[in-house]
């Protein structure tokens, strides 16, 4: 994990061509020892949430090199890396667990983290998920608290309730725009020889939630 922060580190003061390409074989390194832990917790998830079995690592990490074309920010490469761990794969908009390292103050989340649930779904999606806190918001209410150790993104939000939806004691729920429970960790976390257990572990506690939104994701019928 060492070589992995302290890549990204360097990759966080030097983030161009020039230095990278200088550099290759640390990027290479880091790669190679991030993807092992991905495989490992791709493996890990799979183990209680059989819908994420078989997956491969295409279908849950990401390129390091930023696509820049319709960006103001022409930095060349990211300064994190990261494994989302759903069903069919990161392309398929289903709720997932992701795992996130990147440094304090670099440019894109800024801080190492853990994250379960659906970021910004579609209009399609975001109907069903809201029917779906309106007709079991206990449920979804109990899903969250058996995540102890996270808390619900509370960002961006609806101002007013959709108006196909009635008001109920779920409304400050049912109006967020993001379903997403988020555990902030630090390089302690990161450092501990049994990183991909307790990753695992609290992935697994926020199992009931990402079922939740999947079932309510299942009514769309496109995906």
């Amino acid at each position: 994990m060492e070589d992995i922060l302290n890549f990204l580190r360097s990759v966080q003061r030097n983030n161009n061509r020039e230095w990278f390409n200088a550099n290759k074989d640390l990027y290479l390194n880091a790669k190679q020892k991030f993807d092992n832990i991905a495989q490992e917790i791709i493996y890990g998830v799979g183990e209680f949430d059989a819908s994420c079995r078989n997956l491969t690592l295409k279908d849950c990490t990401y390129r390091f090199y930023r696509d820049t074309r319709f960006s103001k920010d022409k930095t060349p490469y990211k300064t994190h890396f990261g494994v989302y761990v759903c069903p069919k794969g990161k392309k398929s908009m289903w709720a997932g667990y992701y795992f996130h390292i990147e440094p304090q103050g670099a440019n894109y989340l800024g801080t190492h983290m853990l994250g379960c649930g659906s970021y910004m779904p579609d209009n399609s999606m975001l109907r069903c998920i809201r029917e779906e806190i309106f007709s079991n918001g206990e449920n979804y209410l109990s899903s969250i608290k058996k995540a102890k150790d996270f808390y619900l993104c509370k960002e961006p939000t609806l101002k007013k309730l959709p108006k196909e939806i009635p008001s109920s004691k779920y409304d400050e729920y049912i109006k967020l725009k993001t379903q997403l429970l988020e555990m902030d960790i630090d390089e302690n976390f990161l450092m501990d020889k049994n990183l991909v257990k307790n990753v695992v572990k609290e992935f697994k506690s926020c199992y009931d939630f990402v079922s939740f939104i999947n079932n309510a994701i299942s009514f769309v019928g496109n995906y």
